[in-house]
């Protein structure tokens, strides 16, 4: 990872490493205990990053099946979506979301959010499903 210069954004890898309909799972060097994020390619190019997390029971996204603007968790099929975090309903969550550029083929994601978006433990919101 580089830091672009003043402005704040990172490069964490180039748009070419994340499989169109798949993902990339981005460690944070500076936070070693803090959840990995998750950069996920839409069919159309579109790149979302969310915290590597699901919001049900803490289900690595970066896992999951890529469709559309959404995300299938692997531990229980919760539908997340790229765009905001949030489960769909029936189910109900959301799970923290970074800010993305696309600069020439690189992905960059802000510095101050790597820092601080989905630093604290995991807590897995209740469903009522029998898991």
């Amino acid at each position: 990872m580089h830091t672009i210069p003043n402005d704040g954004w990172i490069a964490v890898c180039r748009l070419d490493d994340i499989p169109p309909l798949g993902s990339r799972r981005i460690q944070r060097p500076a936070l070693p205990d803090a959840a990995p994020v998750a950069l996920f390619r839409t069919s159309d190019d579109e790149v979302h990053a969310l915290l590597d997390r699901c919001p049900h029971q803490g289900g690595p996204l970066s896992q999951g099946l890529v469709f559309g603007k959404a995300v299938a968790c692997p531990l229980h099929h919760w539908t997340i979506e790229l765009r905001t975090g949030c489960a769909r309903e029936p189910d109900e969550g959301r799970t923290p979301r970074f800010e993305v550029r696309l600069v020439e083929g690189q992905v960059l994601l802000l510095a101050s959010e790597l820092a601080s978006l989905g630093t604290e433990p995991i807590a897995p919101s209740a469903c009522g499903r029998r898991c």
